[in-house]
């Protein structure tokens, strides 16, 4: 006999957990910067009597994609133009993305970085002797005329390690603690019983105790973050759980909306981010603030080397700076033909900025190349004190990660959302209240939002407060709903607590408890995941390389893994937790693979290539790849959907 879960410090899951049953006008699920942002903003439109209530799997303070902090916004507009940046992010991203929901987010981004200023994020900026002084010291706000410390365009440096923490605080003043409940993971979203197509509410569960929830709610924000963990990560043994983009980012905002009908749009793009190898420290502050460059082995900038390579993807390759792709593609250019390892060379980095610089000036100069990662990416600092690796020194290595999928940084994969209610923005692009899904009352921003990347957190924020005054309109046009839900909470409770049900079934069925034929738990079932979307769905063993072929040999293992998914067994409620997070992560791998199927060319070299159609293919697929899962019927739709240029070139 299997003795049940050995004690961890975790709560052993019961068969009967409590059922709470809450109502609420408004429900907000997710912690993250779009999350923070509509809770921030959402009372000043809202009534007095309008309840609005935030669910966070964690808790708000260190929630998110900005959970550890940053050292830069990567979106502040400032001097430059919206229509610019329209310009910038079209290019990135390889020609195709919703211009109308990028102007929008560019021409109110900057209001919440003075709001992150004004709260106590301290911000570089520029003396009057053009030096630059970390922390403001004492200088004019943002809005009063400073000049921040850029690292590039659209950067601006800041002291960010308590960066999330500040704007939680905001968001958890202006909502009230009494209407946040952390440590509630939302795991499945429920539509209307009597009115098709329209959110009714939301089921989850506690992770600090046996409790299930069962929300009823007119409007909702779906705002849950990426997905980290669906393709087998470059770190092993004990290091897997390091990655690039937060670990607890599962997919949950693209399955819960996916799986509610909600339509997705350009879900076969992924970010495969260049990082400092092994810690994925970002590179950013490198390339742009301290103007490192990368070289292979040989000392050369391949850049350079291999710069014709950029003209057979006009113009996106011939940009100021390329595509994120295009500079990834070059990369593994170097590593396939034996060029490899790839370095930052800081040292040039640090000489040439250091040269006219006093003792005192080059001392605080390389405590800036630590800080960059004590900001953001503390096991960075860990691998460099490990290694003994002096910046100032000797050069560190870079390497391409595991594929990650999102839709606020480098990335744009997402749901379907409308557009600014504008007579500049095209019929096709809106069709109801701004930041709403084709689900009627269901919204989402940060993540959420596709085709409408580098938004980074400014970004994300800014999108949760204009969903937050969207969903209020929907709310008080919508005062006389009554959303009924079909199953009962029982019944709820049940799904939700079904892999408690099947471990205690059957753990005692074998001596080792992870080891079971009735079961698997979900650290086995995430690495059958891993290893499927690895060896076929273009991951780091293939050098990011599938085929036609590779996707329908995935989609027969997926299909496997699919039936397995009912028999994930949890023992207490961090393994609930995981088997829900890699039902999510499951879900969204589905509609990534699909998506790459459908789309016969290979649109972002450097984060993906189909061996079969290795091309990019302006003429047939310069569009939007959409799909539609039905919830009653359970089947799919991928199409086409046409792209509309709106800033001119």
């Amino acid at each position: 006999m299997a003795l049940p879960n050995k004690p961890t410090g975790e709560l052993p899951a019961t068969l009967d957990p409590a059922i709470e049953e809450l109502e609420t006008d408004v429900l907000i699920v997710g912690g993250g910067m779009a999350a923070c942002g509509t809770a921030y903003e959402i009372k000043k439109w809202a009534s007095d009597d309008t309840k609005i209530l935030l669910c966070d799997k964690a808790a708000l303070e260190r929630s998110g994609a900005v959970a550890q902090g940053l050292s830069a916004i990567n979106t502040y507009l400032g001097e430059n133009t919206s229509d610019d940046y329209v310009r910038m992010i079209r290019n990135d991203l390889m020609g195709i993305v919703r211009e109308d929901l990028i102007f929008d987010c560019g021409r109110h981004v900057d209001r919440s970085v003075f709001l992150f200023e004004e709260w106590g994020l301290p911000i570089w900026k520029t003396d009057d002797q053009g030096k630059s002084q970390d922390g403001s010291k004492g200088l004019s706000p943002l809005k009063d005329g400073g000049k921040p410390v850029r690292s590039g365009r659209w950067q601006i440096m800041i002291n960010g390690e308590s960066y999330k923490r500040i704007v939680a605080e905001a968001g958890k003043a202006a909502l009230g603690a009494d209407n946040i409940i952390e440590r509630c993971f939302i795991v499945k979203l429920l539509l209307d019983a009597n009115e098709p197509n329209r959110i009714a509410g939301a089921v989850g569960f506690s992770v600090r105790e046996n409790k299930v929830y069962v929300i009823k709610s007119n409007a909702m924000l779906v705002a849950c973050g990426g997905a980290v963990n669906v393709f087998r990560p470059r770190a092993t043994g004990e290091g897997m759980g390091r990655c690039w983009y937060p670990v607890w980012n599962a997919g949950s905002t693209y399955t819960l909306c996916q799986e509610a009908g909600a339509e997705m749009t350009m879900m076969e793009n992924r970010f495969v981010p260049a990082r400092f190898k092994d810690g994925y420290g970002p590179v950013g502050a490198w390339f742009l603030l301290f103007k490192a460059k990368a070289t292979n082995t040989l000392g050369e900038n391949y850049m350079q080397t291999n710069a014709e390579m950029l003209k057979q993807y006009p113009p996106y390759g011939l940009a100021k700076v390329p595509a994120s792709c295009l500079r990834n593609h070059l990369m593994l250019k170097e590593m396939k033909e034996g060029r490899g390892p790839i370095f930052m060379d800081t040292p040039t980095a640090l000489s040439t900025l250091s040269a006219n610089m006093t003792p005192k000036e080059v001392k605080h100069l390389i405590a800036e190349a630590w800080e960059d990662f004590l900001d953001m990416s503390v096991g960075q600092a860990g691998i460099w004190a490990g290694m003994n690796i002096e910046p100032e020194k000797v050069g560190s290595e870079i390497m391409p990660t595991e594929p990650y999928l999102l839709g606020s940084h480098s990335g744009c994969c997402g749901i379907w959302v409308s557009g600014p209610e504008e007579d500049w923005v095209p019929d096709a692009y809106k069709w109801g209240y701004k930041g709403m899904t084709t689900v009627k009352g269901l919204f989402t921003a940060g993540d959420g939002t596709g085709a409408s990347g580098h938004k980074f957190s400014s970004g994300s924020h800014a999108e949760g407060r204009m969903v937050a005054k969207s969903m209020i309109k929907f709310f008080n046009d919508n005062k006389d709903f009554k959303p009924a839900i079909k199953q009962s909470s029982k019944e709820l409770a049940d799904i939700v607590y079904k892999p408690v049900k099947t471990f205690m079934d059957h753990y005692e069925k074998t001596t080792a408890v992870d080891l079971n034929p009735e079961y698997i738990k979900p650290n086995g079932f995430q690495k059958r995941l891993m290893k499927i979307t690895d060896e076929y769905g273009a991951g780091v063993s293939t050098y990011y390389v599938t085929s036609g072929a590779m996707l329908k040999r995935a989609f027969e293992l997926l299909d496997m893994l699919r039936e397995d998914s009912e028999k994930m067994a949890a023992g207490d409620l961090h393994e609930l937790l995981r088997a829900w997070e890699n039902y999510h992560r499951l879900g969204t791998v589905e509609s990534h693979l699909r998506h790459i199927l459908f789309r016969e060319e290979s649109r972002y070299p450097g984060f993906y290539y189909r061996s079969d159609f290795d091309k990019v293919d302006e003429d047939n697929w310069k569009c939007f790849v959409n799909s539609k899962f039905d919830p009653e019927k359970g089947e799919w739709s991928v199409f086409k959907k046409d792209y509309i240029q709106i800033i001119p070139d």
